[in-house]
């Protein structure tokens, strides 16, 4: 074969150049270009997946459109949620009537949805129209995939159970010019009773960090000055490489790159959180001043049945470190409402941590049955009426000290990296401080991938208004 001898970026890299010239094709017989859009679903690692899929559809010719009537329609799933999976079946049932009236168009579906077995035989069996199904281990096939689509004329089905592949020297199409996410590290080892993701992100694989360091420097050279690091628990970040660094160390190494100014990192799982990692965002100032730390539950007796391997004490006394080293970091969380057996006792212990840790916001979730995870066979089921009361409950005592929290920067001048011209006022711009707080003020589309001072007139509870401290008087 012709790519036997080839690395396995090279491979792709082939069946990139094959499925262009069929595009070409495609495009001259229709007499216009072929259009494609890959629809998200789920976190921020799904939208880096959906940036690497685009970058390899426009590497082979494809041009991007954010409409289902496209030549080409990548769904990119997401299953923490079974209405997740819902959502995305009543999708592909509007898209069957688009397809006859387009015959020659592509659905594929890939992301964690795929890795479930029993949705994959669902798919085959009353979505005939779907062309290729892939899942999250061999996204960077995807230029392979379609070549077999197209010279098999049959759908395609290519899934993974698990992989210590990692193929990263490919096509990307970043959001924004000047900030990109970066992959440090996949799966997860955890397995948090409520939680899917293990069972579809397979176990943790760190990716080298010669090879993480290098995909940064070329894309500051590229002009990105702010990064995300992604992972599902970057905190465990290399423990399971040849040679062993941990995340602080790697962090280390990061910030010396030249030219990159802001470092972001999610998601931290409060066990693995070290003194090691406090001590060198206290000492990093290239690392921003915000910690997403999610607490899941207040009370230990439902963090214990969570398997989450922290207790409410643990979680306050890291919480302390972390003042303590930063005082100026802002911490949001996530929290679950109404996990199987959680009392109102066990609520109020949820409420006492939001009142003492003060976050700048948290994303309240309501506790739903996940099929497949040990949780969703738990005794002890709380009643709808009962979480909802709760659900509001929470949600009333978070944004009102959030909104607090938020306000604390009012009438200072921070730095603010400017990311887009404001969607509602064109006289203004949209961007977000360190600790990744919102701020609009004054400016033109000139300031875009900027950092720039600004000073704070106003908090509006989760956002602030303010003006170019240049202008300031």
């Amino acid at each position: 074969m012709l790519t036997e001898h080839l690395t396995e970026a090279e491979r792709q890299y082939y069946y990139m150049e094959q499925c262009h010239q069929w595009v070409k094709e495609q495009e001259e017989k229709l007499g216009r270009p072929l259009t494609a859009s890959v629809i998200t679903f789920g976190c921020q690692m799904n939208a880096r997946d959906s940036e690497k899929l685009t970058g390899i559809l426009e590497k082979i010719g494809y041009t991007m459109v954010d409409s289902e009537k496209a030549d080409f329609v990548i769904y990119n799933t997401c299953t923490v949620r079974e209405n997740a999976n819902l959502r995305v079946y009543g999708r592909l049932g509007q898209m069957k009537q688009v397809k006859k009236k387009n015959p020659s168009m592509l659905i594929a579906l890939c992301g964690c949805m795929m890795q479930e077995p029993e949705v994959v035989e669902k798919l085959k069996k009353s979505y005939r129209h779907v062309d290729l199904i892939f899942g999250t281990h061999n996204i960077f096939k995807f230029a392979e995939l379609i070549y077999r689509r197209i010279t098999e004329n049959t759908m395609v089905i290519d899934i993974w159970k698990d992989t210590d592949q990692i193929v990263e020297d490919l096509p990307n199409d970043r959001k924004y010019p000047f900030k990109t996410g970066i992959n440090i590290m996949f799966g997860c080892n955890n397995f948090c009773s409520y939680c899917i993701v293990p069972y579809v992100r397979g176990r943790e694989r760190s990716r080298l960090p010669e090879d993480i360091i290098k995909e940064i420097e070329n894309a500051v050279a590229d002009g990105v000055v702010e990064i995300m690091l992604l992972g599902q628990n970057v905190n465990s970040y290399g423990k399971n490489l040849e040679n062993p660094i941990s995340f602080a160390e790697l962090l280390r190494r990061i910030c010396k790159i030249d030219g990159l100014l802001r470092v972001r990192f999610m998601t931290s799982h409060p066990k693995d959180l070290s003194d090691e990692l406090i001590q060198v965002m206290s000492e990093e100032p290239k690392i921003c001043s915000h910690l997403h730390l999610p607490l899941q539950s207040g009370s230990t007796r439902i963090l214990t049945k969570m398997n989450r391997k922290y207790s409410k004490e643990d979680y306050l006394l890291l919480v302390d470190k972390l003042r303590k080293a930063c005082p100026d970091i802002s911490l949001t969380t996530d929290i679950i409402v109404g996990f199987p057996g959680e009392t109102e006792e066990d609520f109020q212990e949820t409420l006492d941590v939001v009142e003492k840790v003060g976050y700048d916001s948290a994303y309240t979730f309501i506790y739903s049955k996940r099929t497949g995870t040990p949780a969703a066979v738990m005794e002890d089921q709380v009643p709808e009426d009962v979480v909802k009361d709760r659900f509001n409950r929470l949600l009333d005592r978070v944004q009102t000290i959030a909104a607090k929290v938020c306000s604390r920067h009012e009438n200072t001048v921070q730095d603010v990296l400017v990311e887009e011209v404001n969607s509602q006022d064109p006289s203004l711009v949209t961007g977000r401080m360190s600790n990744n707080t919102v701020v609009h003020f004054n400016g033109d589309e000139s300031m875009i991938g900027k950092i720039v001072p600004v000073y704070l007139k106003s908090c509006k509870n989760f956002y602030y208004m303010g003006e170019a401290a240049a202008d300031h008087k």
